[in-house]
């Protein structure tokens, strides 16, 4: 019988410096969505778009990176203090992709989630819209995607915010039965309207 083990984590504020394993989720994200065929993403264009040169990123994406020791407790950083967690785990994580998302430290990247603020009319109160979120399928019924969402819920309600939303699929059961035993709202009668393509630059030259 194999002995159980700790492995630790850290969530912290990713840089233009990360953009590969980025584009490696992202990547894989499309695979289990089965949206390759709509995968347009490459590591030039999410440089330019999440962290421009000339102005403050305006999406927020942190990484969650695994780790077999533990990492380095964080100083205070007023953008975002990374967060630390150690998981007791009954068998070791067998993780075949670990050289690819190896980064600083001798840490591996496990997943992301990406995120911009949102305003809510009926709430008068700020909040955030999740686009992504992400853990690689070895590290999955492990805990680490409340990880990500609770660091998103954290800080929208040290900024006094009202909401956390995001999109799932119908079809996702997994993720649904997920997000509803962390007490998320799943809504019904709404769906998401989407102008892209040819509609998108149709309206966007619409003569009044």
């Amino acid at each position: 019988m194999m002995a159980a083990t700790t492995i630790f984590t850290r969530v912290r504020l990713a840089t233009a410096a990360d953009i590969p394993h980025i584009h490696s989720l992202i990547h894989q994200l499309a695979v289990y969505e089965n949206l390759t065929h709509e995968l347009q993403a490459t590591p030039a264009a999410l440089s330019s778009t999440l962290f421009p040169a000339a102005a403050p990123p305006p999406f927020t994406t942190l990484l969650l990176e695994i780790s077999t020791s533990p990492f380095t407790p964080p100083s205070h950083d007023p953008h975002f203090t990374p967060l630390l967690k150690s998981f007791h785990l009954q068998l070791p994580v067998d993780d075949g992709e670990e050289e690819m998302f190896r980064c600083g430290g001798g840490a591996t990247v496990a997943g992301f989630v990406l995120f911009f603020p949102k305003y809510s009319t009926i709430l008068a109160k700020p909040g955030f819209y999740i686009q992504n979120i992400f853990v690689r399928e070895c590290y999955r019924r492990m805990g680490m995607g409340t990880l990500l969402l609770s660091a998103v819920a954290a800080r929208a309600a040290e900024m006094g915010g009202g909401r956390v939303e995001w999109v799932v699929a119908d079809w996702n059961v997994d993720a649904i039965a997920f997000y509803e035993r962390l007490g998320a709202e799943i809504l019904t009668g709404r769906s998401l309207c989407r102008l892209t393509g040819e509609a998108l630059h149709a309206y966007a030259y619409f003569k009044f």
